[in-house]
């Protein structure tokens, strides 16, 4: 059965604030991943360990583009406010994150979408907006 997902920025508008996000088809040197999603192990281990300690998550789409339609590539939304001093963050920033910033694993980016951002995209919650898009593409 079709799932239906959400692109990160309408999960910001929709929670109106700052979202964090995991993607794996690339790290941060834009090296591209070996692994397809499903079988990515920096992926499981990252929803292994969300499930794990009660985290909320769900699979979403990057943020949306008009002007390419891509499929689903494993990214998931982890419902943490970005917020340095809660500790539910602090624990995830750590999970992925060395000291210094640099990834725990590889072939993934930890990413937070501003909710300023995500508004430039506000047009898109309109009713109809992607049946017509779909349309004209």
């Amino acid at each position: 059965m079709p799932q239906r997902l959400e692109h990160i920025d309408a999960i910001a508008r929709q929670k109106q604030r700052d979202t964090l996000f995991v993607t794996f088809f690339d790290d941060p040197a834009g090296t591209p991943s070996p692994y397809p999603w499903e079988s990515h192990p920096a992926r499981a281990a990252i929803v292994g360990w969300l499930d794990a300690r009660g985290y909320a998550w769900q699979p979403c789409g990057e943020v949306a583009n008009e002007r390419i339609m891509r499929g689903y590539r494993g990214s998931i939304y982890i419902d943490v406010a970005y917020d340095p001093g809660d500790a539910s963050y602090r624990a995830l920033e750590a999970f992925l994150e060395h000291p210094d910033g640099s990834l725990r694993m590889p072939h993934m980016r930890f990413l937070v979408l501003d909710l300023e951002y995500a508004q430039t995209n506000a047009h898109h919650d309109e009713p109809g907006f992607w049946e017509r898009w779909a349309e004209d593409f």
